[in-house]
């Protein structure tokens, strides 16, 4: 990754919602065990739902909506809308991007 994908992902970061809903996709990430990244968000299951999301952020539908999508133009997250479920993947190249970064 180079430093333009880099100020993208910090850019997106620095909303602090933004941060706080990454941080929490990210959680929710490693608490399924994938490893690929990828898991579902929403209402069946063990699946997360994105409503709670919403109410964990007190925050509208369409502004967590337009948080993922600040966050996908940004490289950080990939997710599509399955009925009113959303299927994520969090982009582990950014993740491992920002690490190298620091270090």
């Amino acid at each position: 990754m180079d430093n333009i994908d880099l100020v993208k992902i910090f850019k997106a970061l620095s909303c602090e919602q933004r941060l706080n809903l990454f941080k929490m996709l990210y959680e929710w990430y490693k608490e399924s065990n994938s490893t690929d990244g990828e898991y579902s968000v929403c209402e069946e299951g063990i699946e997360k739902c994105f409503t709670k999301a919403c109410c964990s952020f007190r925050l509208s539908r369409s502004t967590i909506s337009h948080h993922f999508k600040e966050l996908q133009n940004a490289g950080l997250i990939t997710y599509n809308r399955n009925g009113q479920c959303f299927v994520c993947k969090i982009n582990l190249d950014a993740v491992q991007a920002i690490r190298d970064f620091l270090t």
